[in-house]
């Protein structure tokens, strides 16, 4: 038996209960159109399922457990991803454009005179209309939703709602004798992403973005717990830039959104906060891609103790190599995905560990935590999630083994 223990954890989003899926049906819509109004009954109910998911994941094997963004729930309009959306609700100074008139382009002018296009004109669905748009295919996509845009000063007004996320949490921990669980919140640059009609320019926005979320951030770590900041537009703006822009470029669009992190993680505890970035979790080819070499170190600028990232799924497996070459800060964690949301099949626990081992191999064990790629939730069958989460579990265990022979 080995006295080693590798962590393990998720990277946000687990599959919803049903009764918690109902009890977010009946939830009314504030008049400005995408505000749930939570009853005390749906916190009540959703503080339960948390607790029960809590436990679920330890009976799978994960040791860092999260709410599963249980807390975040969004109007069936609005339902692309609670990670994103749940922010529209929590921020004053947005409001939903005209019906009669197209969604504003996400982004303005930018560093290297860069435009984000819209959802649907990303190169890798414009390379695969065929598959993405044929309902046969299985990654159909339709048109995106109706998102609100910036049309004032914003202000962070979730105050209540993170507050029930971090009681919920607690309770589950302290129900199952646990000290350790986290949240996730939208980093500045992703939340920056829905239209804007009120501030001159792109650095302004999210600059805005970075003081509305770091109070979010600051509640989660006040309370003990690890924040989560989720920021798929590290790497997935990348595609969805027309034309395809150099490298060079690209990285001075990134400049801002990594100052603008760590401005709003300023004076929290480094070991509290994570940092998650992916190439965003539809189910597709993800040809055009970006490769995580060209902007890995500005990545380990951010002042998160521990780095996030895709590990698992096929299009990005292989770069774990690259992560030899980079220069890390002293104690920074490495959280791969080693099981994906992106295949229905169930990683064996032998590949898990296998892919836990290289990564231990070049930070030490102790500096490595095991994920999934990126949330399960919505993503794949629940059924198919749990049996990954398993895996996940007795895969780490498997490395533990090997590390510690």
């Amino acid at each position: 038996m080995s006295d080693l223990t590798i962590q393990t954890t998720t990277a946000g989003s687990l599959p919803r209960s049903p009764e918690l899926v109902e009890a977010t049906k009946a939830l009314e819509v504030a008049e400005d159109g995408f505000t749930l109004v939570q009853t005390p009954e749906y916190r009540e109910r959703a503080a339960q399922a948390v607790s029960d998911l809590v436990k679920k994941q330890v009976d799978a094997g994960i040791t860092i457990v999260g709410d599963g963004e249980y807390g975040k729930a969004m109007t069936a309009a609005h339902d692309f991803g609670a990670w994103w959306s749940y922010s529209f609700q929590r921020t004053a100074g947005l409001a939903l454009p005209s019906q009669d008139t197209p969604p504003p382009a996400p982004v303005r002018s930018t560093p290297g005179n860069i435009r984000l296009t819209s959802m649907t004109d990303r190169r890798d669905w414009v390379r695969f209309a065929e598959a993405y748009f044929d309902p046969t295919s299985g990654v159909l996509f339709g048109d995106p939703p109706f998102w609100p845009e910036a049309v004032g000063p914003l202000s962070y007004r979730g105050q209540d709602a993170i507050a029930s996320d971090i009681a919920s949490l607690r309770a589950g921990l302290d129900a199952h004798g646990l000290t350790d669980g986290f949240i996730t919140s939208l980093a500045p640059g992703s939340a920056a992403r829905i239209g804007n009609s009120f501030f001159p320019t792109e650095e302004e926005h999210i600059w805005a973005w970075a003081d509305v979320m770091r109070e979010e951030y600051k509640a989660i770590t006040d309370a003990g717990l690890t924040v989560q900041l989720d920021d798929p537009s590290l790497a997935e703006s990348w595609d969805q830039i027309n034309p395809e822009p150099s490298v060079a470029d690209y990285r001075a669009f990134l400049r801002t959104r990594i100052d603008a992190i760590n401005h709003a993680i300023e004076g929290l505890p480094r070991e509290q906060v994570r940092i998650h970035l992916c190439w965003g979790s539809w189910h597709g080819p993800h040809t055009t891609d970006l490769e995580l070499r060209h902007i890995v170190d500005l990545v380990a600028e951010i002042n998160a103790g521990v780095i996030s990232f895709e590990a698992g799924n096929v299009r990005h497996e292989h770069e774990w190599k690259v992560w030899r070459d980079v220069e890390l800060p002293e104690h920074t964690v490495l959280l791969p995905g080693v099981v994906s949301h992106a295949t229905n099949v169930v990683e064996h626990p032998d590949l898990v560990a296998d892919r836990i081992v290289r990564f231990a191999e070049i930070v030490g064990p102790e500096r490595v935590i095991a994920s999934t790629d990126c949330g399960l939730g919505g993503r794949i069958h629940p059924q198919i999630a749990w049996a990954k989460l398993e895996s996940l579990g007795e895969g780490a265990r498997r490395a533990a083994a090997l590390l510690d022979g």
